[in-house]
């Protein structure tokens, strides 16, 4: 048996002392996560019955748990992830990686050339603890996000995505002012607080402009 060093020790006892861990369980959603995604929508009012959502990096499912739930039965949504995910109902999983052509094709497959309201985005790199890595890796997660945006959103839809703050993030700004009628920084109470991690947000969807 592998004994556990003394960080892992006390994340695991902070993960298990977790305000939002606690209630994931209690209101039986998979991940603390969902919170994110609750609070965002409860400040910018972006699922609303019925609504075609794509949810990319969606594994274990607490963001597609949110959206189904929202949306209702009638809903589409599909969710990507390279990590398997253990079924929802009212969800379509695709488990394969986003940056692969096959994927990306088979997610469109899904989308059956219907236009998307919304499209979720809480990827994330694995990390290696190197900003100078970490931080280039992660803004390209979002371009691909805003590239697959590009595709599938109808006029007036939605992106939203988890960014870090640091070297990039402008450049990840300007690409949603130049697509949405609005956009906006928002950082969830979920956040944990010693994370650089934001959420953009783009509303109205306008086409890409120059």
């Amino acid at each position: 048996m592998v004994k556990k060093s003394k960080s892992s020790r006390q994340w695991l006892q902070n993960h298990q002392e977790d305000e939002y861990v606690r209630r994931a369980r209690k209101d039986g959603y998979r991940s603390r996560a969902s919170y994110k995604l609750l609070e965002i929508n409860e400040k910018f009012n972006l699922i609303g019955p019925g609504a075609r959502i794509v949810d990319l990096g969606a594994a274990p499912g607490g963001w597609s748990q949110v959206a189904v739930r929202l949306a209702g039965k009638q809903a589409m949504v599909i969710a990507v992830d390279m990590l398997p995910m253990d079924a929802l109902d009212g969800v379509r999983f695709i488990q394969g990686d986003f940056e692969k052509d096959e994927t990306y094709e088979e997610l469109m497959l899904q989308t059956a050339g219907q236009p998307v309201d919304l499209v979720i985005s809480d990827m994330a790199p694995n990390l290696s603890g190197m900003k100078d890595v970490d931080q280039p890796r992660s803004a390209w997660l979002v371009e691909l996000a805003v590239e697959y945006a590009d595709r599938v959103l109808r006029p007036g839809g939605a992106l939203v995505a988890k960014c870090f703050e640091g070297e990039g993030i402008e450049a990840l700004r300007g690409a949603f002012r130049c697509r949405f009628d609005r956009m906006s920084n928002f950082k969830p109470r979920a956040s944990r607080q010693k994370s650089r991690e934001i959420y953009l947000i783009g509303r109205g969807y306008e086409g890409r402009r120059s």
